[in-house]
């Protein structure tokens, strides 16, 4: 018997059956979404994330795979398995760990714009970052903005930008 006579003979009518595989195909999507959010984490994330066996090898795969339409395929096979998986789980330890990069990310843009205002902005940004980070060595963070400065000038490699920055982080890391 074919699919299309198990539904005919069924009770629902043709607008109940569309909706309810229209439904099935949003969640697939979901899941194979949520399976590539998987493959982007790291081999210490992933192991924490304590996944089925199966699905983690599905994950260690997909990264041995270098055809974009076989990596397409095997996020189909991925999403399969995640049938089985408990997914308000994994979406909150993602959630977690995206969390976690964007708020690491948004510190490093903040630093960035700190090291930028040193330098060009001079004594008035000093002041400014020395009452956010009273734990800051004053001298020497004017010994790394006055090499920063000289290196800008004489249009050389940002070494001691670099410099600057390390020691920025160093503090907010404090």
């Amino acid at each position: 018997m074919s699919d299309n006579a198990i539904f005919s003979s069924s009770h629902l009518n043709d607008q109940d059956e569309e909706l309810s595989k229209t439904e099935a195909k949003r969640q697939m999507h979901a899941l194979q979404a949520l399976g590539a959010r998987l493959t982007k984490l790291n081999k210490e994330q992933l192991e924490k994330m304590k996944l089925d066996e199966r699905l983690h090898l599905a994950i260690e795969e997909f990264h041995r795979i270098k055809s974009n339409g076989a990596q397409k395929r095997h996020l189909q096979y991925i999403g399969k398995i995640m049938r089985t998986e408990d997914t308000d789980k994994i979406e909150h330890d993602l959630g977690l760990y995206e969390a976690g990069q964007q708020a690491h990310t948004q510190t490093f843009h903040k630093l960035e714009r700190w090291r930028d205002r040193l330098i060009t902005e001079g004594n008035s940004a000093l002041q400014e970052y020395i009452n956010e980070n009273p734990s800051a060595d004053v001298q020497h963070l004017r010994q790394l903005i006055r090499n920063a400065k000289k290196e800008l000038e004489l249009q050389k490699p940002p070494a001691a930008a670099r410099k600057l920055f390390k020691y920025l982080r160093e503090v907010a890391g404090a």
